[in-house]
């Protein structure tokens, strides 16, 4: 009598999810030699490139540009008068985003990924329910990355219509620039469409309800940026609660509360940018031995929850919720269901953060305070843009570089700036901390001139005292 096999399953990894956790995951665990499944519900790429990172990006390059225009005669330039047109600038956007979403497709059909359309929840051990168009199908896989993202977050009474209170989503399709525009939330998604929509015109009002906008950011860059954008024309208000949003004659009246006041703001749209709310519900989650904390799936090293053979990565998971984490993520939970040997869990204070508005803002590692907070003897550089010559030459004399470094030992322990190109900039200062450099390697590292770069040797020789061009 032959010997029966049990057969097996269709797929070694299944990914739910195809944003910048997912589809990483998916070429990732291919390229090891495993089966690999993605199911998708809607556009290839998730989030972040089709609603998110990239089309944000897209517009406020174009803002970029249109600011640089209207200074063009400071660089020697004529060239009339210039103007937005915002229709433009958001087809532009969208289709940025649709070339990138039909990128992320060729990438798993090259890597010999199977997409599936649907929306997936576990179904028992080693098997997802895909609801589809042509209804349920059973998917079988050995592992289950979960990597379902996050959503905006509302708040009963503060929810959007899409015609006067907007998400992002809406931000992103705007047809017509509004004369003035409330943004609730002050993290780098409010201060990046409060950048764009300030540049093009909108009189922008901040309101945020910690003390200090970018509430993430080390308190002195925090302080510069507000420092900027008030010079700007913008209006922040800090330490503020948004008590109700009304639609009234085309518009909306905000009641705002502070130290026990409330005073009304009348502005033509408002947008809501007070955090996100992960995707965990309707995943059949119940039953399985997966935890969750406050909505999101709780996990170990290499994205491994409490339920065998299922992972979750990104913004399903603890913070930061960045897209680089949750692609490295989805490329550890790879690894590690391959059983590559050697592989380091994720620090998050390795992870850099940037906020890509006018300044731009960068940052890795701990703040002063943090690092005061957790008894450290710190010495502290700074170096201003005024005082590199390629700043400059740019046009681009306004920000600083501040690194921290722990007083004994030499270990930089965080690095925080603004200004021109610091989202590029920081990850000078994330591979030097991913190698535990230090203080005296950085001091006899050699920067190119004329390069912006080199403040940050400067910042580094200042925590020295020993700052040569300032």
């Amino acid at each position: 009598m032959a010997e029966q096999r049990k057969a097996e399953p269709a797929f070694q990894v299944a990914v739910v999810g195809s944003g910048p956790g997912g589809y990483v995951a998916a070429i990732r665990a291919a390229q090891l030699g495993l089966r690999t499944a993605i199911v998708e519900a809607a556009e290839l790429g998730g989030i972040c490139l089709n609603w998110g990172c990239i089309p944000t990006k897209a517009l406020l390059r174009s803002a970029d540009i249109y600011r640089t225009l209207k200074q063009a005669d400071s660089f020697g330039l004529k060239t009339g008068e210039v103007g937005a047109d915002l229709k433009a600038i958001v087809a532009r956007s969208r289709q940025v985003a649709g070339q990138l979403s039909g990128g992320v497709g060729h990438l798993l059909k090259k890597n010999g990924v199977t997409v599936i359309r649907g929306r997936a929840q576990l179904d028992g051990p080693g098997r997802l329910a895909v609801r589809g168009e042509k209804g349920t199908e059973s998917l079988a896989a050995e592992h289950i990355i979960l990597a379902t993202g996050a959503r905006a977050r509302t708040f009963p009474g503060l929810e959007a219509d899409g015609e006067h209170i907007w998400t992002y989503r809406h931000a992103l399709k705007a047809e017509t620039l509004p004369k003035s525009l409330l943004v609730v939330g002050s993290g780098a998604i409010g201060i990046e469409f409060a950048s764009f929509f300030h540049t093009l015109g909108s009189q922008t009002t901040v309101v945020e309800v910690l003390d200090r906008i970018l509430p993430q950011e080390d308190a002195e860059i925090s302080a510069l940026m507000a420092k900027s954008l008030k010079r700007d024309g913008m209006t922040l208000h800090t330490g503020t609660t948004v008590e109700k949003l009304e639609v009234r004659d085309g518009g909306v009246v905000a009641t705002l509360a502070r130290d026990g006041k409330q005073h009304q703001v009348t502005a033509e749209r408002v947008l809501l940018a007070v955090g996100i709310s992960p995707n965990s519900a309707n995943l059949g989650l119940e039953g399985s031995k997966v935890k969750l904390d406050r909505g999101h799936v709780v996990t170990g090293p290499f994205g491994v929850t409490g339920e065998p053979g299922v992972y979750a990565i990104g913004d399903l998971t603890a913070p930061p919720w960045l897209a680089h984490k949750a692609s490295h993520e989805g490329v550890l939970a790879a690894e590690h269901i391959a059983g590559v040997k050697g592989l380091e869990p994720l620090d998050p204070l390795r992870i850099p953060g940037c906020t890509y508005a006018h300044p731009q803002v960068a940052s890795v590692g701990l703040s002063e305070d943090k690092a005061k907070a957790q008894g450290h003897a710190v010495k502290v550089g700074r170096f201003p843009f005024i005082g590199n010559g390629k700043a400059v030459a740019l046009g681009e004399a306004e920000g600083l570089i501040k690194t921290i470094f722990d007083a004994d030992t030499g270990e930089l322990l965080g690095a925080h700036m603004i200004g021109a190109e610091v989202t590029e900039l920081i990850q000078g200062y994330a591979i030097a901390m991913g190698l535990e450099t230090t203080e005296a390697e950085l001091i006899h590292t050699v920067f190119p001139h004329p390069t912006l770069s080199e403040m940050m040797h400067e910042s580094v020789l200042d925590a020295e005292g020993r700052a040569l061009h300032f």
